[in-house]
């Protein structure tokens, strides 16, 4: 019972509830009205938005709202970090290292049963080119962030009172088709979501990080490390 409290640990009913409605629209809408209300923006303001600075209020816009829906839960998993930093520091080296061994697994399995590639992977090596510091700002602070507090603090934290399996599966599931399922949409090819299997690892070693140290902000840094690494190796 202690373990369940902790990965839950400190999001109200009023986070949860608010929480999941900014979830979905995060998840399903924005995607697909982002460019759109940037265009509008566009009209009335009666100037241009390139992409790079469109890309950086979009997430940050994401960012505000999610320390205004969850600064309670922010608060309490800020004060858990502190207390267990020995222990976050542990989880997340160990998280680094079960990370890339198996992701090198699955990035073969991927390349093996569709040859595909990634569009989100080539989205941010044309961004790294043309707007290197925007894109770090984006990769590594303010999209893990974001990420964590919705598909682990949120939805893995909330459904692991019901069943830790289950859990694990669907917020795994729900980060991988994040990034693969407007690909697949614009394309109008279902061969794109065999790419979900590359966010699976991750979605699992975050899940894990987080349950394991008790603290939602081992999942975040360990996410922007690892951002932060695949940066540096596609600026390379």
């Amino acid at each position: 019972m202690a373990k369940k409290k902790t990965a839950s640990g400190g999001m109200n009913r009023a986070e949860r509830v608010a929480g999941t409605i900014f979830f979905l629209v995060y998840l399903l809408v924005m995607p697909l009205l982002a460019t759109r209300i940037f265009d509008l923006l566009e009209v009335v303001l009666d100037t241009t938005i390139n992409d790079s600075l469109r890309n950086v209020l979009y997430y940050y816009t994401l960012f505000a709202i999610t320390v205004l829906l969850f600064h309670s839960y922010l608060a309490h998993t800020s004060g858990r970090f502190l207390d267990n930093l020995n222990r976050s520091l542990s989880t997340m080296l160990l998280g680094l290292l079960v990370f890339y061994g198996a992701n090198e697994l699955i990035f073969r399995v991927c390349n093996v049963l569709n040859s595909l590639t990634n569009l989100n992977d080539m989205t941010i090596a044309a961004q790294v080119a043309s707007a290197p510091r925007m894109t770090v700002l984006i990769v590594v602070l303010l999209a893990p962030f974001v990420e964590e507090v919705l598909f682990r603090g949120l939805v893995f934290g909330c459904l692991r009172e019901k069943s830790r399996i289950f859990a694990y599966l669907l917020s795994c599931a729900l980060f991988a088709f994040l990034h693969v399922w407007t690909a697949a949409l614009s394309n109008w090819d279902l061969g794109y979501l065999i790419l979900m299997l590359q966010y699976l690892v991750p979605g699992l070693v975050f899940a894990w990080a987080y349950e394991h140290s008790g603290t939602l902000w081992t999942s975040i840094l360990l996410h922007a490390l690892v951002n932060a690494l695949s940066l540096f190796t596609i600026a390379s």
